[in-house]
């Protein structure tokens, strides 16, 4: 049984245990939200997982880490190189979106070796396989798509990203309005080549009942997914994308009757100013599901440090109510990442997760901070190693510039003002009562 069923029954699962306890929450509250789809736990009935995570309103902002091959660069110890990282660093979820090399086989090693919720995007599977067999995506046929959902799904895969909103009625709308960058979601791509080819609708919309079956059966959490988001900031809030997000609002409604767990992808490329519009939209056309973002990028011209710019996005998106942050590595537009883009990726944009907390009141963000002010005051140097974000890249800076006196740093020495105000005025709590 699902975890939605499962709330709205009243019964109170392992994962939701574990979830209220990490998140701080009364289990019972969190229940509730479960059960309105409004918060959901990804984990499918054939998978363990050491760290389950709660995703949506009322909790703490989450964050995923891309992984995968690609057609160019497939190194199966290099992936889980990157797993090993991503885990390390603090992610919440991963994503496996590799489309080169066996395909099987990397997925279930990285199954078999990841603690958390794991995610995959199947249109891709079908597809490389379809090329591989028949020469070339047209080829494709819907049955290979739902195959390939129900394989992943027996193997354990908890979220699967599907794109079921990319319609012949929004390509025709994108094609009449036109873009700068057009479609730039590779899963989008994929079946918009397949549709317009064969002059068929979406097999993921039109039989999107056999979708919910399957998710159904394995508690499988579906990502709906923005094939038609934007890929600059030209294109963001334009009519194709919320043509799209009007559709998965529907869907929504048509996944929570079936008792399957469900949240929505998010845009893209989007400037400041529209990032409030673009979550208020999909909280209101989507009933409050919980919101995925990629990023958003605030800038098209951060290549080397898009990863900033998605957090920058970012802490905005999860402030105004997204639930779930897609972060981004340096490498993005650029190249496949190394382990420690992935790393870097993670860190950053659990930066951004953790100032949306803090500015969501979230007791135990502001706690830490708190801890980090209190430890800074006593010049606690491991204190703050431990509290940082990132205590290994905290530590290297600390060690490799030692200043003469220890308890300061080479920023200041022993012109430090904290010791100072502490030692010629000779109170240690000079400013508290």
């Amino acid at each position: 049984m699902t975890q939605i069923l499962e709330a709205r029954l009243g019964n109170i699962t392992s994962q939701m245990e574990f979830v209220a306890k990490e998140e701080g929450v009364d289990v019972w509250w969190l229940v509730e939200k479960v059960a309105q789809g409004r918060i959901v736990i990804p984990k499918n009935i054939h998978k363990a997982i050491t760290r389950p995570c709660g995703i949506g309103e009322g909790l703490s902002v989450k964050v995923n880490a891309n992984l995968g091959t690609s057609s160019d660069t497939c190194d199966l110890f290099m992936e889980l190189k990157k797993l090993s990282l991503a885990v390390e660093a603090g992610a919440d979820t991963v994503m496996d979106l590799s489309t080169g090399g066996d395909l099987r086989e990397i997925r279930r090693n990285i199954l078999k070796n990841c603690p958390l919720p794991l995610g995959t995007v199947p249109i891709y599977q079908a597809v490389v396989e379809t090329v591989e067999q028949k020469g070339g995506l047209v080829h494709l046929t819907p049955e290979h798509i739902f195959r390939v959902i129900e394989e992943q799904a027996q193997e354990g895969v908890d979220f699967m990203t599907v794109h079921c909103g990319v319609t012949l009625s929004a390509l025709e709308l994108l094609r009449r309005q036109g873009r700068v960058t057009d479609i730039v979601s590779r899963g989008g791509a994929f079946l918009a080549t397949w549709m317009i080819y064969h002059e068929r609708e979406n097999p993921l919309y039109t039989d999107f009942q056999r979708v919910l079956e399957i998710a159904k059966e394995h508690d499988i959490t579906l990502s709906l997914g923005d094939g038609l988001r934007p890929g600059c900031i030209a294109d963001a809030t334009d009519r194709a994308q919320i043509h799209e997000l009007m559709i998965l609002g529907d869907l929504t409604k048509m996944a929570r009757e079936a008792g399957v767990q469900v949240m929505i992808e998010g845009p893209g490329h989007v400037p400041i100013d529209q990032i409030e519009l673009n979550i208020r939209l999909q909280k209101s056309l989507c009933e409050g599901a919980p919101f995925y973002v990629l990023g958003p990028l605030v800038t098209d011209v951060a290549a080397g440090y898009d990863h900033v710019a998605c957090a920058i996005g970012g802490a905005f998106a999860a402030y105004y109510g997204a639930d779930f942050l897609c972060y981004v590595t340096p490498a993005e537009h650029l190249c496949l990442p190394s382990p420690e883009d992935v790393r870097e990726g993670v860190i950053v944009t659990k930066i951004a997760a953790h100032a949306a907390d803090i500015a969501r009141k979230r007791p135990k963000a502001l706690k830490r901070d708190l801890e980090m002010a209190k430890a800074r005051k006593a010049l606690n140097w491991e204190r703050q190693m431990e509290l940082a974000l990132d205590p290994k890249r905290a530590r290297t800076y600390r060690e490799r510039s030692l200043p003469a006196e220890k308890d300061v740093c080479t920023m200041c020495g022993k012109f430090c003002a904290i010791k100072q105000v502490r030692e010629f005025l000779g109170k240690e709590n000079l400013f508290c009562p």
